[in-house]
């Protein structure tokens, strides 16, 4: 009877046992589930996260530009070039006319002889041997006054009277063999003739002398002028351009060198005026000065170089020039 009972009991407890290990094995096994579970459900999360999530991009830079100012950071010349024309020492030789002179920043012919420098507000004219007028050999690149833009035909007399004033400079020129600085003609009055006065001594042209040249020569200002062979000449003959001849000149006494300079040119019947730097002058008002009113003229200024020497060269820088009549 207790045989049976021990064997019932031990019955009951091997499943007892197995019932209880089923339960652990169970419990564990829903516990790695969970566990697994758990760490997927972290891993979408973390995976969402990194989804969402973006790069902020970068803020544009706005650059504002500031607007030049004349007179601060450029500057520009003080010339009205509408009454003039130029002269260039190419062609035959080229010149450029009102209203297309205007232009002459963005004029990729003049842009090599006449162009801005805006760091001092100069107009420089610069020049080397090259193509020159039909009187001269020497080349230039020159404004020649016009008083009816683009054409020629109308000019002025020492009666009428005129002057005109520049603020220059010769900061660069070259040597000659000598090692002395070759000269450059930076302002004339140039005469004229008239169709009348042309037809009257069998002129192919209307070309007259010039009665003033100013030059810029060995750091000096120069002046020449004309005068007769003959004050008793007619006033027929003395239209013929070999009735003149240079007179013996006048140079300044001050030394300019490459710096800044003024020059005005005042002109009346009888009588011109030439004054460096509002401090020191010349007067004529000669009898040469007189018999010259026969003639017609014209203001010139730029660059006029007085040599034909290989490798020469000159810059004439102009910030300001004013005609008046």
């Amino acid at each position: 009877m207790i045989s049976g009972n021990i064997l019932k009991y031990k019955k009951i407890t091997i499943a007892k046992y197995c019932l209880a290990i089923a339960l652990i094995f169970n419990f564990l096994s829903c516990s790695n589930d969970a566990e697994t579970v758990e760490e997927e459900i972290v891993q979408e999360e973390e995976v969402v996260e990194e989804e969402v999530e973006e790069t902020p991009e970068p803020e544009e830079e706005v650059v504002v530009e500031e607007e030049q100012v004349e007179g601060v950071d450029y500057f520009l010349p003080n010339i009205d070039l509408s009454n003039w024309k130029v002269t260039l020492p190419i062609g035959s030789p080229t010149e450029v006319n009102p209203p297309e002179i205007l232009d002459y920043a963005t004029n990729e012919m003049l842009l090599p002889y006449m162009y801005n420098d805006s760091t001092d507000g100069s107009l420089v004219f610069y020049t080397s041997p090259g193509s020159s007028t039909t009187n001269s050999s020497y080349s230039r690149t020159e404004l020649r006054e016009q008083i009816n833009p683009g054409s020629n035909s109308t000019n002025w007399t020492f009666a009428q009277g005129g002057s005109m004033k520049g603020t220059l400079a010769v900061p660069e020129i070259s040597v000659d063999a000598g090692g002395d600085f070759h000269r450059t003609m930076v302002m004339q009055i140039h005469g004229r003739l008239t169709n009348e006065q042309r037809d009257l001594i069998g002129e192919d042209d209307n070309n007259a002398p010039p009665m003033l040249k100013i030059y810029w020569q060995k750091g000096k200002v120069r002046v020449l002028t004309k005068k007769l062979k003959d004050v008793n000449a007619s006033d027929e003959e003395i239209l013929h351009t070999d009735a003149w001849e240079d007179n013996e000149g006048y140079t300044f006494s001050e030394e300019i060198g490459n710096n800044q300079f003024t020059v005005e040119i005042i002109v009346s019947e009888g009588r011109m005026e030439i004054i460096l730097n509002d401090n020191e002058s010349v007067v004529y008002n000669d009898i040469h000065i007189e018999k010259w009113g026969v003639f017609e003229n014209y203001f010139k200024a730029g660059n006029y170089l007085q040599t034909v020497d290989n490798d020469a060269f000159a810059y004439v820088k102009y910030y300001d020039l004013e005609v008046t009549h």
